[in-house]
């Protein structure tokens, strides 16, 4: 009965309703409405009104996607402080900053955070950076001079002169007066910073409870004195896992006598980390840095090259060690057939191991007896897949030769055996490798993301061919005599 009458009610629903209970309506476009307003506005003033009902981000979008002329009348159109939040926005600045003369690109880049507009002087050329240098007024210079003195390793080189710091001798209504005078210039005003009265670093201040406090209460009493911070010549890769730990909207930044410089914000700590992932992932790739998709073609070759050369010396190296199996090989040619197998099931695991590892120590420093318990579990995990797989290539290796190339099924399976042994300890041994070598880089204070490159492919190949060919010799050729398959 109930089945009935779900049936009826279900029967009763209008069809088109039944067909969209499930669906999910579509978002307007932002970026495709702007469009057709900018190319439609007659006035600049009544396109700058109606761009104040949009976001940055969608402006930015929009920018892209327009012509020329369309281009130049949006950035005319909207002041330099707001093309200086749609220019963040933007993958090729330079490329919209060439529409506008030099003194709209020098208001917009003094309206910029300071490593916005570093950014955005890199990529001009050096005359027009050199013109556009000189109209900056000194303010914006003197911060633009600052981020620029720190080498790109260095957490001072992706922090932003852009926060409110206040004294901390101030009263309630004094603190919410100086956040309105400078909240005029500087927009990252959830946190406020506080100093001493020689102006070292003190605590920080949450906006919201600086808007609750009570006028006569004590400024010392939301201001949180035990907050994080960083040294300004702190290596980024240093101190990235205590930028992810703290889910803090900015973090100071403070030279070697506690004065605070500037600080990092959460978009910035999101761009460092997508940075360092993308370097590892590079590295990973046998890279030296990361590849832009318009990059000239010399610049990528010196990017590949040197590990290419390095993989081809060590190439030679795992060739050298075959030619010691020479007399293996001219008595056992049938095991040539599957040597790739083995090497590169060897490789995955040790690539897998290598992965797991580095993925662990990105998350924070381990103990020893945290390292141990990894090395352990990539052991088992290599030794069990390493078993499943060795008795599988035991079953099919054997029954492959005995069918198809029409060995005998005591030479089949003993070639197979052979195998599926080579392949449990290579693995076993793969996963080892892969899980101490970044662990070792790691100790030494090297990138372990480095030893995924050549190293770690050569030593995994090694591994196999040793034990594949040494395999070979003892059991086949001395313990069972077999020659001449």
């Amino acid at each position: 009965m109930e089945d009935e009458k779900e049936g009826m009610i279900m029967s009763d629903m209008p069809s088109e309703q039944a067909e969209t209970v499930e669906q999910i309506p579509e978002r307007e476009s932002y970026e495709e409405q702007l469009i057709e307003i900018v190319k439609e506005a007659f006035s600049l003033k009544a396109l700058r009104e109606e761009l104040d009902n949009y976001h940055e981000n969608d402006i930015a979008a929009a920018l892209e996607k327009l012509e020329e002329k369309d281009q130049r009348k949006l950035l005319m159109a909207i002041g330099a402080d707001r093309a200086a939040e749609v220019f963040a926005y933007l993958d090729d600045m330079s490329r919209y900053l060439d529409l506008l003369g030099n003194e709209k690109a020098a208001d917009i880049l003094e309206e910029m955070d300071a490593d916005d507009a570093i950014d955005l002087l890199d990529e001009m050329d050096d005359e027009r950076r050199a013109e556009v240098e000189k109209l900056i007024d000194e303010e914006a210079k003197k911060d633009i001079d600052l981020i620029s003195s720190y080498d790109d390793d260095e957490i001072g080189s992706r922090m932003t002169t852009n926060f409110v710091l206040i004294n901390k001798t101030l009263s309630i209504k004094q603190a919410m007066k100086e956040l309105v005078s400078q909240a005029e210039n500087n927009d990252n005003i959830s946190t406020l910073y506080v100093v001493n009265e020689d102006g070292t670093f003190y605590g920080a201040i949450d906006l919201n409870d600086l808007i609750r406090a009570r006028a006569g209460s004590e400024l010392d009493n939301i201001i949180v004195t035990s907050y994080p911070y960083v040294y300004d010549h702190e290596s980024i890769s240093d101190c990235i896992e205590e930028l992810k730990d703290y889910s803090e909207d900015s973090i100071p930044v403070l030279d070697n006598t506690k004065h605070v410089l500037g600080i990092i914000t959460a978009f910035d700590i999101v761009e460092i980390v997508d940075d360092e992932f993308g370097e590892d992932y590079a590295r990973l790739a046998g890279l030296v840095a990361e590849e832009e998709l318009e990059e000239p073609l010399v610049e990528s070759m010196k990017k590949r090259l040197p590990w290419l050369i390095t993989l081809m010396i060590l190439g030679f190296l795992v060739s050298s060690v075959i030619g010691c199996f020479e007399s293996v090989v001219q008595s056992l040619a049938l095991i040539v057939c599957f040597q790739s197998m083995v090497l590169d099931m060897s490789g995955n695991v040790g690539t897998q191991s290598l992965a797991v590892t580095i993925r662990v120590l990105t998350d924070g420093n381990l103990t020893a007896a945290q390292m141990g318990r990894l090395l352990l579990k990539e052991l088992r995990v290599g030794f069990c897949n390493g078993l499943i797989l060795g008795i599988m290539s035991f079953g099919v290796v054997g029954c492959f030769v005995m069918i198809f190339m029409g060995r005998s099924a005591e030479v089949a399976f003993l070639v197979s055996g052979c195998i599926g042994i080579a392949l449990l300890l290579a693995m076993v041994i793969s996963s080892m490798v892969g899980t101490l070598i970044p662990l070792f880089f790691h100790k030494i204070k090297v990138d372990p993301a480095v030893a995924s490159g050549p190293l770690i492919t050569t030593i995994n190949d090694l591994v196999a061919v040793i034990t594949y060919y040494g395999l070979a010799w003892i059991l086949l050729i001395n313990a069972f005599h077999m020659t001449g398959i």
